[in-house]
């Protein structure tokens, strides 16, 4: 059996698919099982993966539209099953799984736009549900396509080979981080598309934190991010003023993963870096504002949400629109308010 995961959505999105695609191989061994990738974060995130053959990377965002289309052709009738990955509430997603031809497209029913998006081109499905984590929803998705119930509930799987193992040791070498260090990581950032650099909590806010936290802790914070992040990571290092607070700037994805492991916490907004912590076991301080914690939790490892529950609250779903906020009093109140000393509190209660 061949089958074809469209990870295309995002890191964090594809991370929180590994726990199906484990059960997936346990209960089809033999099978061929290769994924599909439209970011580079992604690719280096799968590349070390035991549970899949191939890894195939097409950069759908920057080919254009008839380049696209052929390679996808090119994939056509390959495949005995295709799955896209929840979430991929997209038509864009929809039509690739059509074209490629597989006999079985697998893909979930989405509440909110499933028609107008074309989730009706799936033909094994599975109805969205709110109140359920992401992970839970893909392996789901899985028990549909198996036609079995499946018991376990794996961790998130991020492999490190022994290479990326050593660029950390050789980095907190480098940067004299001890063995005893209390070592804080931060990630800033967050995707952007749609509007959702409005998940953010403000740069000022992490060097507030990481200043505290280095003068009352004496901790060392590594600020974390990817590429188009780096401005960003040197600016809250720069303004926090001290040699504890290091920007993390690496190769790729999986060295960041491998320094991230050294992090006793992890302070992060939602994003696929979140994610990354708690593949890596992490305890991690959460900072969530828009977005609904049912989906996206850190999954099997410790945690803590720091948010301020308001009323209006989840208003970020899973559907082709931007992140908008309804407010008429503070836009985006649910992370512009979102003070320092929360989330201070909740590191510290992970540090004792």
């Amino acid at each position: 059996m061949k089958i074809l995961i469209l990870a295309l959505s995002g890191i964090g999105d594809a991370l929180m698919f590994t726990p199906a695609l484990r059960l997936l191989r346990t209960t089809l061994p033999d099978a061929e099982i290769d994924a599909l990738v439209m970011f580079r974060g992604a690719k280096d995130m799968f590349k070390n993966n035991s549970d899949l053959n191939n890894v195939i990377h097409f950069d759908f965002l920057n080919r254009g539209i008839l380049s696209s289309i052929r390679y996808i052709l090119c994939l056509r009738n390959k495949y005995d099953a295709s799955i896209n990955v929840y979430p991929s509430n997209r038509k864009e997603y929809n039509i690739i799984n059509y074209i490629i031809g597989a006999p079985k497209r697998a893909g979930v029913n989405y509440l909110r736009m499933n028609k107008r998006e074309l989730g009706f081109l799936n033909n094994v499905t599975i109805d969205e549900n709110d109140s359920v984590h992401n992970v839970e929803t893909n392996i789901k998705l899985i028990e549909k396509l198996l036609g079995k119930n499946l018991r376990e509930r794996p961790d998130l799987i991020f492999s490190l080979n022994d290479g990326t193992v050593n660029y950390s040791f050789e980095f907190q070498k480098t940067r004299e981080i001890s063995d005893t260090d209390k070592v804080i990581g931060f990630h800033p950032g967050s995707a952007t598309l749609k509007n959702h650099i409005n998940r953010r909590w403000e740069p000022e806010k992490f060097i507030r934190l990481g200043k505290r936290l280095i003068e009352q802790k004496n901790a060392k914070i590594l600020i974390f991010g990817g590429p188009e992040e780096d401005e960003l990571k040197r600016l809250i290092a720069s303004s926090i003023n001290s040699p504890n607070a290091i920007s993390v700037e690496t190769n790729d994805l999986p060295q960041s993963a491998a320094i991230l492991k050294r992090c006793d916490v992890f302070v992060s907004n939602d994003s696929g870096m979140m994610h990354i912590a708690s593949a890596m076991k992490r305890k991690v301080v959460a900072i969530i504002g828009p977005t609904n914690s049912f989906y996206i939790h850190p999954w099997n490892t410790e945690y803590k949400i720091v948010s301020l529950n308001l009323d209006c609250s989840p208003c970020f779903v899973y559907s082709p629109r931007p992140l908008i906020c309804f407010r008429n009093d503070i836009k985006f109140k649910c992370i512009k308010e979102l003070e320092v000393n929360m989330v201070y509190e909740a590191v510290l209660n992970f540090l004792s």
